[in-house]
């Protein structure tokens, strides 16, 4: 129950080319709180109810408990949730041995790109594809519960 992961800007549209599967994903946030987030999410036609820790020192690790609900639960959720949702594009991308996750940014969150990887380790080496940009894993700017009452086109 333990993710670990890495968060990198994205700085072109070359990993377009080599996505396997794309989603459109919409989530909002019953708690935003950082000491536990409780995210409720629509990818494609699947329904998830989430809940994240905080992140340790590093920003790369917290526990994670996700379960999946009917759609029907999720659409209703949504509407329980605090102000400001995501909506984006989420395109998987592989390289080497490790899937990228490359988010969209759709709304008032335009213009973002960000790639997510996981990793068993928080040392564990992995390709960085020419595509990736700076990393951002500690910047809590990026994290969707900041960008979901912080919007990227304020920054």
């Amino acid at each position: 129950m333990i993710e670990i992961e890495r968060k990198f800007l994205v700085k072109s549209n070359a990993f377009l080319k080599d996505a396997i599967k794309s989603n459109r994903i919409v989530q909002g946030y019953l708690s935003s709180n950082p000491e536990r987030t409780v995210r409720i999410r629509i990818k494609g036609s699947y329904g998830y109810l989430t809940i994240k820790g905080m992140s340790n020192t590093s920003g790369m690790s917290r526990m994670e408990w996700e379960k999946e609900i009917s759609i029907e639960d999720a659409e209703e959720l949504l509407l329980l949730c605090e102000k400001g949702t995501i909506d984006k594009i989420r395109h998987e991308v592989i390289v080497g041995t490790h899937v990228f996750e490359v988010d969209v940014f759709n709304l008032e969150n335009e213009g973002l790109i960000i790639a997510e990887v996981e990793l068993s380790s928080e040392d564990e080496k992995f390709e960085k594809p020419k595509w990736l940009g700076d990393e951002v894993t500690q910047d809590k700017r990026y994290y969707n519960s900041y960008l979901s009452k912080n919007p990227y086109k304020n920054w």
